[in-house]
């Protein structure tokens, strides 16, 4: 009889712990399978934001961060339902975070840094998507592309991504190229002490009022800005529009270049100048 009921225990505490396994097996896959469903319903949910948001016509640096803040949300809120699935009580899992939250607050400072620095940028407009900024602190400028949740990523002239912190941004100083439609080109050139100053001077005025990307109506500038070691030193301040910077004053440069080797105007290089005393 003891025979019996032992085996009829061992097979009955068997059955149940196979019972067991059984159920949490197929918690397991049927989290698994819910992780899956999330994470495509979120990639064309995503999608469905951009069109909204688009029709909406809201600025597409807020568009970015509230998609990227929504998928979050959404991603925390289906792990939240798989811990429940697998048997974790609700009551555990928020006095778990309760308990948690300032080791977790410490670890993440920087992010939550981050997140405030997206929060103030897209708040205050320092810059928005399209906008070329420099950034002071670490000498980085682009293009702004992005503007996310944590990061901002440039786009380079040399077509390289900057990806920055947004917590560096916020406390940067930021130079915001684009934010009027024209640009000012500041020149410096030299000529000889020997050189015609005035002849050196109708030279570049002429070769800015030939170039076509030069506004004319913008007020340009050529002066004496200082006497160099070796040289007089002179400067050409215009205005041109922001997309014809570059251009403009690589071939400006070259132009003026030209104009003084026609024109017979020196541009000398670094002079030492040594006397020998008498005698010697």
């Amino acid at each position: 009889m003891a025979e019996f009921l032992k085996s009829a225990f061992s097979t009955t505490v068997s059955e149940q712990l196979w019972i067991k396994v059984y159920s949490l097996a197929w918690r397991i896959v049927l989290c698994a399978v819910l992780a899956f469903i999330t994470v495509q319903a979120v990639k064309l949910f995503k999608k469905f934001l951009k069109k909204a948001f688009k029709k909406l016509k809201l600025d597409d640096g807020i568009a970015g961060f509230l998609t990227s803040l929504i998928c979050v949300a959404l991603y925390i809120l289906v792990a939240f339902i798989c811990a429940q699935a697998l048997g974790i009580d609700a009551a555990s899992i928020v006095a778990l975070l309760g308990s948690a939250g300032v080791t977790v607050g410490l670890a993440i400072q920087g992010s939550l840094a981050n997140i405030a620095g997206g929060v103030l940028i897209l708040v205050l407009k320092p810059f928005k998507v399209g906008d070329y900024i420099i950034e002071n602190a670490h000498s980085n400028e682009g293009t702004v592309i992005e503007i996310g949740l944590i990061y901002t990523k440039l786009n380079t002239i040399d077509n390289r991504t900057v990806i920055l912190p947004n917590g560096t941004l916020a406390n940067s100083s930021i130079v915001n190229v684009t934010q009027t439609p024209y640009r000012m080109i500041d020149l410096k050139l030299d000529i000889a002490y020997t050189a015609d100053c005035q002849l050196a001077k109708d030279v570049i005025a002429k070769v800015l009022e030939d170039d076509k990307d030069v506004l004319s109506e913008k007020p340009v500038v050529i002066a004496m800005e200082s006497w160099e070691a070796s040289s007089i030193r002179l400067c050409a301040r215009f205005y041109v529009l922001n997309e014809n910077f570059l251009a403009t004053r690589f071939r400006v440069r070259e132009s003026i270049k030209n104009a003084f080797d026609e024109n017979n105007i020196e541009i000398p290089f670094t002079q030492i100048v040594v006397h020998k005393p008498d005698g010697e």
